[in-house]
């Protein structure tokens, strides 16, 4: 394993837009000597301006004194030619997603350094064994992709292209190390971890909007109470500008061959072609203009509990609940009912198996159906979805969770409800990646929970849920919908077939 850079070397950062001056603020802090290059002397100006600023930023906030901002300052230099790069021992490329224009530079600066140095490019949408094509020493190119904030986010992907020498891929390693971060390995294919696990995130969201099972406000509320995420999706996409995003879903889709798994969707297309982009337009899904115009979740009134509380059948779905409820002082019985779930009166919540309730209640007449989504983490839920039932059934369900201390939202009754369907399809992609070689299910997780800040990998969550379930919601889903957007990935029917851990594997 490569040790990484010598002490001070020389690291030439290509491009002084905000990812460029982010990454080289933070070679610049971890001792090595950097060259910031463009060739806009305007935009050279702006960086060091930033920099400065940056420095002063930390030394009042005390995570640096004066004299170690001076030193970070004092150890990146700025240039509009290539002329002093030859001693460079590691080359980042930070400028615009242009194949050819990136190309073009890299060429130049193969000619100006040393065979031995390396270098990384930090394309998030371009594929690196591509870019390498166009290069006289491929064998010396990799990716290394920083997420923006650079010198925040912890997470980089370190993306081998088809040629690249496995000791530049444990240098890369070792630098990002080294500078702080955790470092993922990568093959080079469409969207890398990050962007391409990701897809079902925006995507699934997008579709329970579409077929008006519930609102972007509704979604996000339930994906961060029941899910712990720190953002919903629709409030994520508002936030990074629905424009990029947009972008990032298409080049995905193109480059996998139209996969479904990954196809933008027309909702957000149209919010794009308004000129409605997010918050930077003050308008996307949600209205930054008009305080208290976005419509309030649908709320069920709870009914208070009177009647004993069942449990019937596996404890699939339900476990966490039961468990809280215990918590809660609050008696359980053993049921003989022939399905899963939690039952008062003749009220079921059933957990979802990808099937609406309209597709299950005829094969329990005697009982009234309320469909339960899940929670990450049970135990400190906040919010968890229900759909269809009569009114009264809902009333009945929104009270039993009013005793674990979760609120209910409604949602239309609809195949998987909406943290289920989201978490089930992120597996599914996340298995698949692992399957094709992308990376393993060690990196992939890895890469969600830095890179996205997702309180648990699809993978890891696959696994706690039982896969087969996971299988079984899919294969449900795929039938409802009768598309191939929701097959299982194989190696989750693999390991649902064998009984063992997506854990270890790849």
């Amino acid at each position: 394993m490569s040790r990484g850079l010598p002490h001070g070397a020389l690291v030439v950062v290509l491009g002084s837009g905000t990812m460029g001056r982010g990454i080289a603020r933070l070679a610049a802090g971890a001792d090595n000597q950097v060259i910031l290059y463009d060739v806009n002397a305007g935009a050279l100006e702006s960086a060091k301006r930033d920099l400065s600023r940056y420095l002063d930023r930390d030394v009042d906030k005390g995570r640096l004194n004066v004299e170690e901002a001076a030193a970070i300052g004092g150890r990146i230099r700025y240039a509009t030619d290539l002329a002093g790069i030859g001693s460079a021992a590691l080359v980042i490329e930070a400028i615009i997603e242009d194949l050819s224009t990136k190309i073009g530079l890299l060429a130049d600066v193969e000619a100006a350094v040393a065979p031995t140095t390396i270098i990384a490019t930090n394309t998030s949408s371009l594929s690196v064994t591509a870019v390498a094509a166009g290069l006289e020493r491929p064998q010396q190119f990799a990716g290394m992709h920083f997420f923006n904030p650079a010198p925040v986010l912890p997470l980089v992907e370190i993306v081998a292209g088809a040629v690249s020498n496995p000791e530049v891929l444990d240098t890369l390693d070792a630098v990002a190390t080294a500078w702080g971060k955790t470092p993922v390995r990568t093959a080079s294919t469409p969207g890398f971890i990050v962007n391409r696990v990701a897809r079902p995130f925006y995507g699934e969201a997008l579709r329970i909007v579409e077929e008006n099972l519930a609102t972007p406000q509704e979604v996000d509320e339930i994906v961060r109470g029941a899910g712990g995420f720190r953002m919903g999706p629709f409030a994520l996409m508002d936030l990074v500008g629905l424009d990029v995003n947009l972008a990032v879903s298409k080049s995905v889709y193109e480059q996998t061959f139209h996969d479904p798994r990954f196809a933008p969707n027309q909702i957000q297309q149209q919010l794009v072609d308004a000129g409605w982009l997010g918050r930077k337009t003050g308008r996307g899904f949600y209205n930054y203009e008009a305080e208290g115009s976005d419509p309030e979740p649908r709320v069920v009134n709870p009914q208070p509990m009177t009647d004993p509380i069942i449990l019937h059948g596996s404890e699939d779905g339900v476990a966490g609940l039961a468990a809280r409820l215990q918590t809660a002082g609050h008696d359980l019985t053993r049921g003989f009912g022939p399905a899963a779930g939690i039952g008062v009166g003749s009220m079921l919540l059933w957990p979802s198996n990808g099937r609406p309730v309209s597709a299950v209640e005829s094969a329990l007449p005697d009982l009234d159906v309320v469909a339960m989504d899940t929670a990450l983490d049970w135990s400190t839920a906040s919010v968890v979805a229900i759909a269809g039932g009569t009114a009264e059934a809902q009333a009945a369900a929104a009270g039993l969770l009013a005793l674990a201390g979760i609120e209910t939202r409604l949602v239309s009754d609809g195949p998987g409800l909406v943290l289920l369907r989201i978490m089930a399809q992120l597996a599914s992609v996340a298995a698949d990646a692992v399957l094709k070689g992308v990376a393993t299910a060690e990196d992939v997780d890895t890469a969600m929970r830095l890179g996205t800040n997702y309180p648990i990998g699809p993978l890891e969550w696959a696994d706690g849920v039982g896969v087969a379930r996971v299988v079984g919601l899919l294969d449900n889903m795929a039938d409802y919908y009768g598309e191939a957007r929701y097959r299982p990935s194989s190696l989750l029917r693999r390991v649902a077939n064998t009984d063992s851990s997506l854990q270890g594997v790849g």
